[in-house]
Order: C-alpha cells, then sequence, then structure tokens
C-alpha cells in the first residue's frame, strides 16, 4: 500500500535560470502545482501575485537572496538549490535570511524528499536533517573543519539540538 505524497496539490514557485532545471524539477513534482520563472522579474511578480505552499529558488543567475527576502516576508517555505553558489558564505546567508534548507543540485534527486520533509515540518527549519543527510557532501565541498572555522556555524547548530532536545523544533 503506497501513501500519497504531502506534496499533492501543492503549489510550487520554482525559480531558475537554467530551463533544463526547471523541466528536472517539475517531472519531480509530478502531483504539484508548479510555477516556473527563468528570471528575478518573473519570480518577482510570481511571489507578490500568488500565494505558495513552497517556493525553491537559485542562487546565481535570479538573484535568489533578494527573491528569499520576498518569499520569507511573505511567509513561504523557501528552499535554496543552487550549483554554483554551494559555499559558507551562500549557505550562512541563506540561513540568516530565512530559508528553510539548501540544496545542491548535484543532490537534486533528494529534492522531493527535502520538500515533503517542507511539508510535513509545517514551515519549522530543516537545517540539522540537512546537515545530517548532507554532511558528508558540504565536507567533501568545503573541507572537513568548515563548521569550526565559523562560529557562526557551530553556534547555529548547537542552538538547533538545544532547542530538538527540548521539543521546540
Amino acid at each position: 500500500m503506497s501513501t500519497e505524497s504531502p506534496l499533492k496539490d501543492k503549489v510550487v514557485l520554482v525559480v531558475d535560470d537554467e530551463p533544463d532545471v526547471l523541466e528536472t524539477v517539475e517531472e519531480e513534482l509530478d502531483g504539484c502545482v508548479v510555477h516556473t520563472a527563468q528570471d528575478y522579474d518573473t519570480g518577482l511578480q510570481y511571489l507578490l501575485s500568488y500565494t505558495y505552499d513552497i517556493v525553491v529558488l537559485d542562487i546565481m543567475g535570479v538573484n535568489g537572496f533578494e527573491l528569499l527576502k520576498n518569499a520569507v516576508s511573505r511567509g513561504f517555505p523557501t528552499v535554496m538549490l543552487t550549483a554554483h553558489a554551494v559555499t559558507p558564505e551562500a549557505l550562512k546567508k541563506s540561513i540568516k535570511l530565512g530559508a528553510l534548507s539548501f540544496l545542491p543540485k548535484e543532490e537534486m534527486t533528494q529534492l522531493r524528499g527535502f520538500l515533503e520533509d517542507v511539508v510535513l515540518g509545517g514551515g519549522k527549519s530543516l537545517w540539522l536533517k540537512l546537515f545530517d543527510r548532507l554532511g558528508n557532501h558540504f565536507n567533501k565541498r568545503f573541507g572537513p573543519d568548515w563548521k569550526e572555522k565559523d562560529k557562526f556555524f557551530q553556534e547555529f547548530e548547537e542552538s538547533l539540538r538545544k532547542s530538538e532536545e527540548s521539543g521546540d523544533v
């Protein structure tokens, strides 16, 4: 017996300047109503004109951080999906601006699972789950001591773990 995806009939906005990425995400999210935009202006118009269950944003090419600010200010759960901006700095900025998660495009096969977690989590942060799932990926990409090198990540993860222990997450 298969269970129905929590993504069924969800309205999702995906903004990315690469048409093949948009097409792949649409295929991954069959069962959802997916709006796509290839540039900042179109993405912003969608954000201002519709209500979304989830927003997925590229960083480079579409001014993703500005779109993130707009999406978060409208209360839309937002996930960053990027290839070229997979850096500790972009990860930190995504966290600070209110993204719920951050997925490298080379891990796009996990997108559906991440977005199901967004829906099931009711808009709560998924950063601990991300660090647990993709820790090896980030360690290879940033170096094994990337979190230790930056006090922000140490304190952020520590506060998340404390919240989880107290039942706040």
